[in-house]
């Protein structure tokens, strides 16, 4: 098994990181591959996805640890990924995104194709920047658009 770590820091509470992480249906809006996502059940997500120009349908199971802060994901057919998110409050309005991921890439490639050996380990950890990326601007601009247009002026006391 493979190992990838990243980070990145969220200009957003940790609150708004961790609603995001369990908007399940936005999964494509951030998460490279993913063409479709649709939660079910108590913790279960059914994700279409496409790697390398071959479609497939997923099944994950997400659950959560830490007292919100520790979101854990795994798939449940097939392929063997798994892997967490972890929260980090850095102050009231910044958020440090980690994320670990374990996976074996021959099987990526039996199941997908494309590249092997480190070609595909560096594929898939250019993938999950690019989506850490992509998750941050989406929660930043999500926190701006919720905050006031106009602040109420600072009255004397």
């Amino acid at each position: 098994m493979s190992t990838l770590e990243e980070q990145i820091d969220i200009d957003a509470p940790v609150l708004a990181a961790w609603d995001q992480l369990h908007r399940v249906h936005d999964y494509p809006r951030f998460v490279g591959g993913v063409r479709s996502a649709h939660p079910h059940g108590r913790n279960l997500a059914h994700l279409g996805v496409e790697i390398a120009g071959t479609a497939r349908d997923v099944e994950t199971e997400i659950t959560d640890h830490g007292r919100g802060r520790v979101m854990a994901w795994r798939t449940l057919d097939g392929l063997d990924l798994h892997g967490a998110f972890a929260l980090l409050p850095l102050g009231r309005q910044h958020t440090r995104l980690q994320i670990r991921i374990q996976y074996d890439p021959e099987a990526v490639h039996e199941v997908f194709g494309g590249p092997r050996g480190f070609a595909l380990a560096g594929a898939v950890e250019r993938v999950v920047r690019a989506d850490l990326e992509l998750f941050r601007q989406l929660v930043e601009t999500r926190v701006a658009s919720a905050l006031p247009s106009h602040p109420e002026p600072v009255k004397d006391a």
